[in-house]
C-alpha cells in the first residue's frame, strides 16, 4: 500500500551494518518495475558508494569478528621485543587485563591447537586489529561522499542517483581510497595469506566447513557502459563442484524457490519469491527456525565471497586451491581478502570514468523520465552484497506496492532443511567438524563466522540430548 519509491529507504533500515546493499537491491528492482534506464554516470556513483561498503566490511569481518577465534590473545603478555609501538600495544592489553576490562577481546573460547600463540605474531595481529578500526571508520566516511550520508545512504534511488558530484568530491574519495588501498595491500591481504598458508594451513587443507559445494552468484558492479556484461563479480551457478574442473552454469532467477517446511510459517509448497508470503505459524510441527529455505533448482547453495571467487574462477583463489587449500572456513577468509582488492582496483577505474563523464555535455545521473510509479508492474533486483547474493522482488498495483519480498544472503546460507530434506549450507558445513569439547565449540564458531552471518533474530542453539537451550560466549 505504500509508494514504491519508499521501498529503497525502508528496506535500507533492515540492517544497520549492511544498510546500503538493501537500498541498492531495492533500487534495482524498482528500476525494472519502472522501466528506468540508469545513465552510466548514475551507475558509476552507485558503484563507488557500494564499493566503499565492501572496503570497510571485509576487513572488519576478518579483524574484529573472526581473527580472535584463531589467536591466543593473552600470549601478548610474553612479548619481549623492542618495537616501541608493539610494546605500547602490549602495555595497553596487559593494562586492560589488570583492570578486568578486556572487552571486546574477551569473553572468548579457550584456545585450541590451531590458535596462534607466538607472542610476536599475536601482538602484530592485535596491532592490525586496532589499526583496522580506524581504517574502517574512514571507509564509511568515504561511502558517504557519494551516498549522501552513512549509515543509510540517501542518494541511491530508482532511476539512478540524486546527488551530482563535483571534482572536490572525486578528489576526497580518491585520497581516502589511497589510504584504504595501502591497508588492503600491505596489511589485510598479507595477514590473511600468512595465517591461511601458515598456522591455519592444516585447517585449510582439511577443508573444515566445506558444506554442499554448490555456489551461487547473482553478479554485480558493472565495469563498462556498453552492456557487455563485464562485472567485478560475474553471475553464475556451480553445482557439486569439482575443484579440478569447475563448471559454471548461467544464472536463471526463475529457478529460485523458498520452502517453509521446517520454518515457523504457514504450510505451503515451495514458491518463487514473487509469490512468497509471510504468514507465521508458531505451532508448525517440524519447524526449528524463522529462516526460510531458499533453493536453486531444489539445491541448497552457498553465497558470498567464496562463491563469487569460484564462479569467477579467480586465479589467486584457484592458485591457493592448487596448493592444497580446500573450500571451507579458511578459504572463505582468503576469498574475502582477494575480492576486496578487486573492488579497490575497480574504484580507481570508476573514478577515472566518472571524471571523464563529468567533462561531457549533458552529464546525467538519473532517468527523470521514469520517476513516477507505473500503474502496474513488477521487478526483481539482484545484487552481490558483501555477505552474498541479495534479491528483492516487487509487484505494483494502482501505483502502490502490492507485494514485496526479499531473499537475503544469510537466508541462503543459514536456511533450515527444505521440502526434500536437504540441509542448509550452515548445517551441511558443520557435518564432520571436530568438537572435542561441546562447551568450548571453537571449530563450530570458526565455521559459522567464516560466512559472516547476520542472524541476530534467528539463532537458537539447543542441546540435542537434553533439549535445553545452550549458553555460549558470543563476542
Amino acid at each position: 500500500g505504500k509508494d514504491p519509491r519508499d521501498a529503497s529507504y525502508v528496506t535500507s533500515r533492515f540492517c544497520g551494518v549492511c544498510y546500503s546493499v538493501h537500498q541498492m537491491a531495492s533500487s534495482l528492482c524498482l528500476d525494472e518495475a519502472f522501466k528506468a534506464q540508469v545513465p552510466w554516470p548514475g551507475t558509476l556513483l552507485r558503484n563507488l558508494a557500494m564499493g566503499a561498503e565492501y572496503i570497510y566490511d571485509h576487513p572488519l569481518h576478518f579483524y574484529q569478528l573472526s581473527a580472535l577465534d584463531y589467536l591466543d590473545i593473552m600470549a601478548i603478555a610474553n612479548y619481549t621485543g623492542k618495537d616501541k609501538k608493539l610494546i605500547a600495544v602490549k602495555d595497553k592489553i596487559v593494562g586492560l587485563v589488570k583492570r578486568n576490562d578486556t572487552f571486546p577481546l574477551t569473553p572468548r573460547y579457550k584456545p585450541d591447537e590451531y590458535c596462534v600463540n607466538d607472542p610476536d605474531v599475536v601482538i602484530g595481529a592485535v596491532k592490525h586489529y586496532l589499526k583496522a578500526l580506524k581504517v574502517h571508520a574512514k571507509a564509511r566516511q568515504m561511502g558517504a561522499i557519494f551516498g549522501g550520508r552513512a549509515p543509510h545512504y540517501q542518494s541511491i534511488v530508482v532511476g539512478g542517483c540524486t546527488q551530482y558530484p563535483d571534482l572536490n568530491m572525486v578528489a576526497r574519495f580518491k585520497t581516502m581510497l589511497d589510504e584504504q588501498a595501502r591497508f588492503v595491500n600491505e596489511v589485510y591481504i598479507p595477514d590473511v595469506l600468512a595465517f591461511g598458508t601458515g598456522p591455519l594451513f592444516p585447517l585449510a587443507k582439511l577443508g573444515v566447513g566445506g558444506g554442499h559445494y554448490n555456489y551461487l552468484s547473482y553478479g554485480s558492479l558493472e565495469l563498462s557502459p556498453n552492456g557487455d556484461g563485464k562485472m567485478v563479480f560475474p553471475a553464475g551457478v556451480i553445482k557439486n563442484m569439482d575443484p579440478a574442473a569447475i563448471k559454471v552454469d548461467k544464472f536463471d532467477q526463475s529457478k529460485i524457490t523458498e520452502s517453509v517446511d521446517y520454518a515457523w510459517y504457514k504450510e505451503s509448497k515451495p514458491v518463487h519469491p514473487y509469490d512468497g508470503e509471510q504468514e507465521f505459524d508458531l505451532k508448525a510441527k517440524q519447524a526449528y527456525s524463522f529462516v526460510k529455505a531458499p533453493r536453486y533448482e531444489g539445491e541448497a547453495m552457498e553465497v558470498g565471497p567464496l562463491a563469487r571467487m569460484l564462479v569467477a574462477k579467480n586465479a589467486d583463489l584457484i592458485g591457493l586451491v592448487k596448493k592444497g587449500v580446500k573450500p571451507g572456513a579458511v578459504a572463505r577468509h582468503a576469498a574475502r581478502a582477494i575480492e576486496t582488492k578487486l573492488v579497490v582496483d575497480a574504484c580507481y577505474t570508476w573514478l577515472d570514468q566518472l571524471t571523464a563523464e563529468m567533462m561531457k555535455p549533458g552529464f546525467k545521473i538519473h532517468d527523470t523520465d521514469h520517476w513516477e510509479p507505473p500503474a502496474t508492474g513488477k521487478g526483481a533486483g539482484f545484487y552481490e552484497a558483501p555477505r552474498g547474493a541479495l534479491g528483492h522482488w516487487i509487484k505494483i498495483k494502482d501505483h502502490k506496492i502490492e507485494k514485496y519480498q526479499c531473499v537475503v544472503p544469510s537466508t541462503w546460507n543459514a536456511s533450515p532443511r527444505c521440502d526434500n530434506e536437504k540441509r542448509g549450507q550452515y548445517e551441511e558445513s558443520l557435518i564432520g567438524v571436530p568438537v572435542p569439547d561441546p562447551d568450548n565449540p571453537l571449530n563450530v564458531v570458526r565455521v559459522i563466522r567464516s560466512f559472516d552471518p547476520c542472524l541476530a533474530c534467528a539463532i537458537h542453539i539447543i542441546d540435542p540430548k537434553t533439549n535445553e537451550l545452550k549458553k555460549f560466549l558470543v563476542q
